[in-house]
């Protein structure tokens, strides 16, 4: 198990590292300064959608500054988890206390396998973007770094990556 998991975590640096090679080699003109993880709420498009796009970090992730149940969290999206991943800190801040039998989600992570408390966010909003009853999953602190974005609220958005900018839609 030890083995798989060092493996996993070796592919997913080495993707990383290629996808930056190749995005460089794709787009020779684009800066190679660190980007701010920022976001320009209010992109229009000829659908009349509400957008949000984000710009990556100098490690290559997407952050964004959400409102979750009308509270402010950063997050990073991830579209490999399945779900909102929230730290238990964090939730504590919006509200959201699981009481300790609540934990009883099985989640595999890079870590190791852990538990986690299923929950429902009333409304989840990325810029102009809003999503309502979301599901999420509540994760102690120490087996997991940072909250994730992820595919509960992406799924019911599109999305694409160009050039180095994740568009989120609605």
């Amino acid at each position: 198990m030890r083995q798989m998991i060092v493996f996993a975590v070796l592919v997913m640096v080495a993707g990383a590292y290629v996808a930056r090679f190749a995005d460089r080699n794709a787009h020779p003109t684009a800066s190679t300064s660190v980007l701010a993880a920022q976001s320009s709420s209010g992109t229009t498009n000829p659908n009349n959608s509400r957008g949000v796009t984000l710009s990556r970090d100098s490690a290559g992730h997407f952050w964004t500054d959400a409102r979750i149940d009308g509270r402010r969290l950063q997050l990073v999206v991830d579209t490999g988890a399945s779900a909102i991943a929230l730290r238990a800190s964090d939730a504590a801040q919006l509200g959201i206390h699981p009481a300790a039998g609540d934990y009883t989600v099985n989640v595999s992570t890079a870590n190791g396998t852990t538990r986690a408390a299923l929950v429902r966010l009333e409304m989840v909003e990325v810029g102009d973007i809003v999503v309502r009853d979301v599901p999420a999953l509540i994760q102690a602190d120490d087996a997991l770094g940072v909250n994730l974005l992820g595919m509960t609220f992406l799924s019911r958005v599109r999305w694409t990556h160009d050039r180095g900018k994740l568009i989120l839609e609605q």
